[in-house]
């Protein structure tokens, strides 16, 4: 009895993986990769904070927090990461408000940059359908969800009441969407805003718009808040913000990172490198004074991100150090598993002849 249903099973496998393609269907244990593959955020104490050392692939992430607070300078970074590693990274930038001078000083190749400013949500949500599904792509970001405004509202008359309409699109965008994400081991970063709820007395009265849809599939929720401003003398140069891991699929959720984001410059790298180095006791602090291998180098946080923006041998030593005492990947690391999950996925060809050939597509 027990050889028939085997059989049974087999011939059921062979049947689906006939119709459907290879590897449509499998055993979890025979999975080839089942390390959840990542890529740097473009801040350690992110990497740190998300669990596994950066944005996984073939996942949504949601950054969502109040205005100016460094949503999209966060975003900015991850696709100058995916660049770095020779990634492909596409914006689509429903706000009308991107700086490519900024995104250059973030290190984003602006002329690599595929960029969109779409006119209604159906169109921009259809383009980065397009490109989620081509393959080709590596991180695909929509700034933001709150912008994408429904073909409806765009032609009714100001003041009409559309209600449900932004959340519906989401809804079906992110049913279509998902299964290509995943396919395509493409990141995808949507930016939100926040409102606030009428008449809500106790708990937290704020929401993000674009209906809950979002909320469910997105594996990674992060929220942006600015904590205090950095000053140099009486100018203020930048914010501290607080990055928290709001909801986590791959890892514990609801750590916070806390990063120093410069203006005109993004986050410091040298600011969080040297937290986290106090916080393992790499770097010692003794009052305002901190020392390295019983040197002093600096009295003052700020002066202390100077000397170490001076000495970039110290911190790559340093870095080296922080990456290991947290168990975080090296650059060096980073790269050949980024080579490897490529090789595994397979060329670009093979992705889309293989989405061709599923007869469910459309």
């Amino acid at each position: 009895m027990a050889d028939d249903r085997k059989t049974a099973l087999d011939a059921a496998l062979k049947k689906i993986e006939k119709n459907f393609g290879k590897g449509s269907i499998m055993k979890l244990g025979e999975k080839a990769d089942q390390q959840v593959a990542t890529v740097p955020s473009g801040s350690l104490a992110l990497d740190v904070a998300l669990g596994v050392g950066g944005y996984p692939r073939g996942r949504i992430v949601e950054i969502y927090g109040p205005e100016s607070s460094g949503k999209t300078t966060v975003s900015l970074h991850a696709i100058a990461e995916i660049q770095k590693q020779g990634g492909t990274a596409a914006f689509i930038d429903a706000e009308h408000a991107l700086d490519p001078q900024y995104a250059q000083k973030l290190g984003v190749n602006i002329d690599e940059l595929l960029l969109s400013q779409p006119d209604t949500g159906e169109q921009g949500l259809e383009i980065a359908d397009a490109l989620v599904s081509s393959g080709a792509i590596d991180i695909v970001v929509v700034d933001s969800v709150a912008a994408l405004v429904p073909r409806a509202e765009i032609d009714g008359e100001m003041g009409a009441s559309h209600v449900g309409l932004q959340a519906r699109l989401m809804s079906q965008a992110l049913r279509k969407l998902s299964g290509s994400i995943s396919k395509t081991k493409t990141i995808a970063i949507f930016i939100n805003q926040i409102r606030e709820k009428v008449g809500v007395m106790f708990g937290n009265p704020e929401t993000t718009p674009g209906g809950r849809a979002l909320k469910f599939y997105a594996t990674v929720r992060l929220e942006v808040r600015r904590a205090e401003q950095l000053k140099q003398g009486t100018d203020i140069v930048g914010n501290r913000t607080k990055i928290k891991v709001v909801k986590n699929k791959v890892a514990p959720p609801f750590k916070v990172a806390e990063v120093d984001i410069m203006y005109g410059q993004g986050i410091s790298q040298e600011g969080e490198l040297l937290d986290m180095a106090v916080e393992q006791d790499i770097i010692d602090k003794s009052g305002a004074w901190y020392s390295y291998n019983e040197e002093r180098i600096g009295q003052g946080r700020e002066n202390v991100k100077n000397y170490m923006i001076e000495h970039p041998e110290m911190v790559e030593e340093i870095s080296k150090k922080v990456r290991k005492a947290f168990g975080i990947e090296t650059d060096a690391d980073t790269d050949a598993s980024t080579k490897t999950n490529k090789e595994e996925t397979g060329n670009i060809t093979d992705k889309t002849d293989a989405q061709e050939a599923l007869p469910l597509d459309e």
